[in-house]
């Protein structure tokens, strides 16, 4: 039995910067790690009856079909390496779906190290960077243990220099979601219909993270987000709260991703409790918060 942990992300900097030709979006993303997420473990299993590979999980709103991307790591590592193998995957799920905190991009990453090591290891990081780039556009991220800058549809993946690094290594983090979800696929269709207006010229995004990697500014300077903007067209909930958190506890606070999760940056000796109180407030008591420091 082989168990990997599959970690959270949030997008600290997040520049959508136009719609490719293909329908993709190309971006500008500074996205980093928590010590909070997920757990994967893949066992053997003897051959029987059914598919060769098989998925439980301890939330029933997971998929369980193909649609899953544990499940599709898992095809797309069988095809590049013809392992043959019976596997099962249980997954314990703690990232809340629909977040944009990246759980399901995780899970196929976590799904691929898994096979990986479980096979004897006959893919190397590039190979794996490979596949985990044909599953999603934030999957390789998730082989960095690091905060990363993404650029591309998010498939081009380099660390962040270590002295912009140290600036966001173990900062604490506050994550809360309300009881809803956002679709990705949904927030940048709403970003194409309203272009060029949501967009983030290229030159302009490249520019504002360059300033912030050449300073010694902290984490708060560098958050940016450009698809708050369709989100909170329709989900007023979230620029409502996020609002309330800057004016009253002066709290640097984003949505990450897509959303619907939104973070707040923590000083070490921050108290917590008003503000989970003004959350649960806000959003009622089914939304999730959890605290977490950043990787890497």
């Amino acid at each position: 039995m082989i168990t990997e942990f599959s970690p959270a992300k949030i997008n600290l900097f997040l520049a959508v910067t136009g719609r490719r030709t293909d329908g993709y979006h190309d971006l500008v993303s500074v996205a980093a790690p928590l010590d909070f997420g997920d757990q994967l473990e893949a066992g053997s299993e003897a051959p029987g009856a059914g598919g060769q590979f098989s998925l439980a999980c301890d939330v029933p709103a997971v998929p369980r079909d193909g649609s899953n991307l544990i499940l599709k790591a898992a095809q797309a590592f069988a095809a590049a390496t013809g392992h043959s193998g019976r596997v099962h995957f249980q997954l314990t799920k703690r990232i809340p779906l629909g977040a944009g905190l990246g759980g399901g991009s995780s899970n196929a990453v976590a799904a691929l190290r898994a096979l990986n090591r479980l096979a004897g290891e006959p893919l190397g990081e590039a190979a794996l960077a490979g596949l985990a780039a044909g599953l999603g556009s934030d999957c390789a991220l998730f082989l960095k243990n690091a905060p990363v800058v993404m650029r591309g549809r998010g498939e081009q993946v380099e660390a962040l220099p270590a002295a912009a690094a140290v600036r966001l290594r173990g900062r604490r983090v506050l994550l809360f979601k309300p009881s809803f979800g956002i679709s990705t696929p949904w927030a940048y269709d709403r970003m194409a219909r309203g272009a060029p207006a949501h967009y983030l010229p290229a030159p302009a995004a490249e520019d504002r993270l360059a300033g912030w990697l050449r300073g010694g500014a902290p984490a708060e300077e560098l958050l940016f987000n450009n698809m708050e903007g369709v989100a909170f067209a329709k989900y007023g909930a979230l620029p409502v709260l996020l609002g309330k958190l800057r004016a009253e506890s002066g709290l640097a606070a984003r949505m990450s991703g897509s959303g619907s999760a939104c973070f707040a940056l923590l000083q070490d000796d921050f108290v917590t409790a008003p503000v989970v109180a003004l959350i649960r407030e806000c959003w009622g008591p089914a939304a999730f918060v959890r605290e977490a420091r950043l990787i890497g």
